[in-house]
C-alpha cells in the first residue's frame, strides 16, 4: 500500500544471543546428563538385584544340595516354599533338564512343562543345542507379567557332580553336564518405585540446576558481555555525536577492558587533534583577521598615498605656475610703496594709497607662504641628511613657541631620554614637523594647559620616538580620521590652510617613520612619532629626488 512504512528488523543483540546459546546449551548438557545419570542408576539398581537374586539362588542350590542328594522331596520343597515366602520373591521353581517343573512355590504348576521357547528359557535354548554354560549376566532376564509388573527371572543351572553320578538313589549318567536348574523370579516393583523417586528427585535437581545455571549464564553475560558492549555503543554514539571528553570504565583485564582502553586512548587522540585543529583554525581566523586588517590598511595607504601624490603633484605645479606672478605682484607692490613715500602727494591721499599696498603685499606674502607649504608637501625642496640628535630639534621647535606657550598660560613637562642616538635625517624638515605638533597642541589649550614632550630609543627597532601629549578639549571620533588630509581643518580661523599635519606626516614619511595620534575628547591628545636611526633604501631614493607623482625634480 501506499505510505506503507517497512517494519523494521527486530535487532537482537549479541548479549541475548550469547545468553540463549548458553542457556540452551546448559540446558542440553544438564538434560543428557539426567537421563544418563537415570539409565546409570537404574542399570546399578537392577545389576544390585541382580547380584542378589543370584546370592539367593546360590543359598537356594547350597540349601537344597544335600536333600536333592537324599533325594528328600519333602524337605526340599519345604526349604523352597520358605525362602519364596520373603517379601519381593515371586516364584521358586526347579526344572529339570526336559523342562518339566519339579518343584515350585505355586502348586498349579507342579509337574507341568515349561515353554523352551518361552522369555524364561530364551538364554539357553536360543540354539540347536542347549547351553551347558551360561555367563553370569546372560542368567538373568526381566519381563512383564500380565498386569504389568516388571519381574527378574534369574536362572541356575543345576550342574551334574561326582556324587549325583554315583549316587544310588537317582543315579545320572557322567555325561549329563546339567540336571536341571533353579528359576527364581522377583518383583522389581519396589526397585522401579525407588527409581521413579530417584529419577523425580534427579529430575527436580536437574531442573533446579538448569534454572541456577541459565541465571548464571544470563547474569554473566550481562555483567561480562552486554554491559560492557552497550556502554561500548553509547561512547560510540557520544563520540560520534561531538563528545570527545567521554571515557568508557575499564572494569576488567580481559579483551573488552583492552577494547575500551583502545577506544579512551582513541578518543583522548581525537580530543587533541580536535583541540589542535580548533586551535589551528582560531589561529587561521586570527592570522587572516590581522591579514585583512593590515591589506586594508595597506589599502587606505595605497589610496592615501595615490591621493597624496595626486595632490603633491597638482600642488607643485600650481605652486609654480603661481609663484611667479605672486613674486611680480609682491616686487611691484613694494617698488609702488618706495615711489609713493618718495612722491609729493598729500599725507591724506598717501596715506589712503599706502594701506591697499600694504594689503596687497601682506596678502602676496601669504601667497607666498602657502606656496611654500605646497611645495614642501610635494617634497620639491629636496631634503639634506645629516645625523643629528632629536632632543636638539625638539628644543629649538620649543623655544620658536615657547612665547605662544606663554601668551597661553601652557604648562610644559619634558622627559627627554639621555641617551637618544643620533638619528640621520633633515634637520629643518623635521624641526618644522616638531614645530607643527608644538603649535598644534598648544593651540588646543586656548584657556590653559600642559603639553608633555619626551623621546626615547627603542633598540628592538632601532627606532627614536617621540610624544606630544596635550590636555585639550581632544578630537572627535569622527574628526580623527581626517586630520592628516590636506586644506582639512576644523579651526575657525580664516588664515589657516590646513596644511600642517598633512606637510608634518609628509615629512615623517619621507624619512622612513610614521606617525600616530590618539585622542579623547575632554581627555587630551596625543602624537606619536617613529623615525628610524638610518634612512631605509625608499626614503633615501625618494631623497634624490623621485617626486610622489611620479616626476623627477
Amino acid at each position: 500500500m501506499v505510505g506503507e512504512t517497512p517494519r523494521q528488523k527486530v535487532r537482537i543483540g549479541l548479549g541475548v544471543k550469547l545468553a540463549v546459546c548458553l542457556v540452551l546449551s546448559t540446558a542440553a548438557l544438564f538434560t543428557v546428563f539426567g537421563i544418563l545419570n537415570i539409565r546409570l542408576h537404574q542399570r546399578q539398581s537392577e545389576q544390585l538385584l541382580i547380584e542378589s537374586t543370584d546370592r539367593i539362588s546360590d543359598i537356594i542350590l547350597r540349601s537344597t544340595r544335600y536333600l536333592m542328594l537324599r533325594n528328600d522331596r519333602e524337605a526340599l520343597h519345604h526349604v523352597i516354599n520358605t525362602i519364596g515366602s520373603q517379601p519381593g520373591i515371586l516364584r521358586i521353581r526347579i526344572l529339570n533338564e526336559d523342562g518339566q517343573v519339579r518343584f515350585s512355590t505355586d502348586a498349579s504348576e507342579l509337574n507341568g512343562q515349561v515353554d523352551k521357547g518361552a522369555e524364561a528359557c530364551y538364554g539357553c535354548h536360543a540354539q540347536s543345542q542347549p547351553l551347558t554354560h551360561l555367563p553370569g549376566p546372560d542368567r538373568a532376564r526381566v519381563f512383564r507379567q500380565v498386569s504389568g509388573e516388571r519381574v527378574l527371572g534369574l536362572i541356575r543351572p543345576i550342574e551334574n557332580e561326582a556324587a549325583c553320578a554315583s549316587g544310588a538313589c537317582h543315579p545320572h549318567p557322567s555325561e549329563r553336564r546339567i540336571l536341571g536348574v533353579i528359576d527364581t523370579d522377583v518383583s522389581l516393583s519396589a526397585v522401579d518405585v525407588q527409581i521413579g523417586e530417584q529419577q523425580g528427585r534427579l529430575a527436580r535437581f536437574t531442573g533446579l540446576a538448569i534454572v541456577i545455571a541459565c541465571l548464571v549464564s544470563v547474569l554473566f553475560t550481562w555483567v561480562m558481555v552486554h554491559r560492557p558492549v552497550k556502554e561500548l555503543i553509547a561512547g560510540t554514539r557520544k563520540v560520534a555525536g561531538g563528545d570527545l571528553d567521554y571515557r568508557l570504565p575499564v572494569r576488567a583485564l580481559d579483551e573488552l577492558g583492552l577494547l575500551a582502553e583502545s577506544f579512551n586512548k582513541m578518543t583522548a587522540d581525537l580530543s587533541l587533534a580536535h583541540a589542535q585543529i580548533t586551535a589551528w583554525a582560531r589561529t587561521l581566523e586570527e592570522r587572516v583577521e590581522r591579514k585583512t586588517r593590515e591589506l586594508r590598511q595597506a589599502q587606505g595607504h595605497l589610496i592615501a598615498n595615490e591621493k597624496m601624490a595626486s595632490l603633491g603633484k597638482l600642488a607643485a605645479t600650481v605652486a609654480h605656475e603661481v609663484n611667479n606672478p605672486l613674486a611680480g605682484i609682491l616686487t611691484y607692490a613694494r617698488l609702488t610703496m618706495k615711489k609713493l613715500e618718495k612722491s609729493e602727494i598729500e599725507p591724506a591721499m598717501q596715506a589712503d594709497l599706502a594701506e591697499p599696498l600694504r594689503i596687497i603685499e601682506r596678502e602676496s606674502r601669504r601667497c607666498g607662504d602657502i606656496m611654500k607649504n605646497l611645495l614642501t608637501f610635494a617634497r620639491q625642496a629636496p631634503p639634506h641628511r645629516e645625523p643629528c640628535n632629536l632632543n636638539v630639534l625638539i628644543e629649538r621647535a620649543l623655544v620658536l613657541v615657547r612665547h605662544h606657550m606663554e601668551l597661553q598660560g601652557v604648562e610644559l613637562e619634558k622627559n627627554m631620554a639621555a641617551d637618544l642616538p643620533s638619528i640621520e635625517c633633515d634637520v629643518g624638515q623635521i624641526q618644522q614637523a616638531m614645530l607643527v605638533l608644538l603649535v598644534n597642541a598648544t593651540e588646543a589649550m586656548p584657556h590653559g594647559g600642559r603639553i608633555r614632550v619626551s623621546s626615547e630609543w627603542d633598540g628592538a627597532s632601532d627606532q627614536v620616538r617621540v610624544r606630544v601629549r596635550d590636555d585639550g578639549v581632544g578630537i572627535p571620533a569622527d574628526v580623527l580620521p581626517h586630520i592628516f588630509e590636506p586644506f582639512f581643518t576644523t579651526k575657525e580661523d580664516q588664515q589657516r590652510t590646513g596644511l600642517g599635519l598633512a606637510v608634518a606626516r609628509s615629512i615623517v614619511e619621507q624619512h622612513g617613520g610614521t606617525i600616530g595620534v590618539e585622542s579623547a575628547l575632554e581627555k587630551g591628545t596625543e602624537f606619536m612619532v617613529a623615525l628610524p636611526r638610518r634612512a631605509p633604501a625608499q626614503a633615501q631614493a625618494m631623497a634624490a629626488g623621485a617626486s610622489p607623482g611620479g616626476e623627477a625634480r
